[in-house]
């Protein structure tokens, strides 16, 4: 025997004008917010729909205004930190403007997944598209596709050839943590990056070399990770080697929180402490990270702030006002030298 619910007919518009009395066109005006639609028609209109339990089509809809009302979201990779709270942010933010969003998820490094998943968004006629967790492949892909609504990724903001552009904050983030590093003392500072593919990995590297380049520096080292907590612990061996080392890097900086984690385990499995053997900085301040041994330091980004400016720019609103400025979140994990 099926386990589904069972259903009833949908009410549809014609349903909702004999209840009321009107024409369907009278209908589809008030569903339409028209402007020349008298207040006790509108309000004879949504009782119907109200009694009937009508629920708007918003494709329905959308022949009559250009508009379906949903935004829609390519997405990769939403086992991480990052992708995820991205999603529920975009949530949030279209909402308070009276949008929705649909979801569709591709491998963000896969060109012709990424080119899927936008098509079967704009074959639901959505309004504009953000892209989160971009690949350069996946941004790519998209303006080869021409798709002919607005596409805009969420954090890292694009300047030419695929680079951060000014202003972007995952750079602005990266070189806090790199000043905080130096204010303490720390010249010879490591980076734990992100993969080479993602722009926001990209753009906390740029932010951190551009900070040390101020001073008159370079980094004292490079790896990179996956963004999981497990490349990080995978690394720990190759990193607890340098920090051993004489002229060794004396703090790292980490394109987020969860290859922290696992970079700080993986140290303390081999006797280096954090911070008295080299300080760590994260980013992202995950959730979890006061709760890491030792607290994590890490940069905090406005992720809200960073939907709602995405949502505007699709909606042609002003988009002037931006998110808040990354912020430095200091706790146990660094310390002066």
């Amino acid at each position: 025997m099926s386990e589904a619910m069972p259903g009833r007919a949908r009410v549809g518009v014609r349903d909702v004008a004999a209840a009321a009395g009107v024409s369907t066109q009278t209908v589809s005006r008030v569903i339409n917010d028209h402007p020349h639609i008298r207040p006790e028609t509108r309000e004879r209109v949504v009782a119907a729909m109200a009694e009937l339990g009508y629920r708007v089509n918003n494709a329905a809809r959308a022949l009559g205004t250009a508009t379906t009302r949903t935004i829609g979201v390519v997405a990769s990779d939403t086992d991480l930190y990052g992708p995820a709270a991205g999603i529920g942010a975009l949530e949030r933010a279209a909402r308070s403007a009276g949008r929705w969003i649909a979801t569709a998820y591709a491998d963000g490094a896969d060109a012709a997944s990424v080119t899927a998943a936008a098509d079967h968004l704009l074959a639901q006629g959505v309004d504009g598209i953000v892209v989160v967790a971009p690949h350069t492949a996946a941004l790519e892909a998209l303006a080869a596709a021409s798709p002919g609504v607005p596409v805009v990724p969420l954090h890292s903001r694009v300047g030419g050839a695929g680079t951060p552009a000014d202003g972007d904050r995952g750079a602005e983030g990266a070189a806090l943590a790199v000043d905080h590093l130096l204010d303490a003392g720390h010249r010879r500072i490591a980076q734990l990056s992100g993969p080479a593919a993602w722009l926001e990995a990209v753009a906390r590297d740029t932010g951190a070399e551009s900070a040390l380049a101020r001073r008159g520096l370079q980094l004292a080292g490079r790896w990179r990770g996956d963004w999981s907590a497990a490349s990080g612990a995978a690394l720990a061996p190759e990193i607890a080697a340098a920090v051993g080392e004489a002229g060794g890097p004396t703090a790292i900086v980490v394109a987020n929180d969860q290859m922290a984690l696992g970079l700080v385990s993986g140290l303390a499995s081999r006797g280096v402490d954090v911070p008295a053997d080299v300080s760590v900085v994260g980013f992202d301040d995950h959730p979890d990270a006061a709760f890491y041994r030792p607290a994590l330091t890490t940069v905090r980004l406005d992720i809200a702030g960073e939907a709602q400016r995405c949502v505007r720019i699709l909606l042609g609103a002003d988009s002037a006002t931006g998110p808040e400025p990354p912020r430095l979140v200091v706790r146990d994990s660094t310390r002066p030298v």
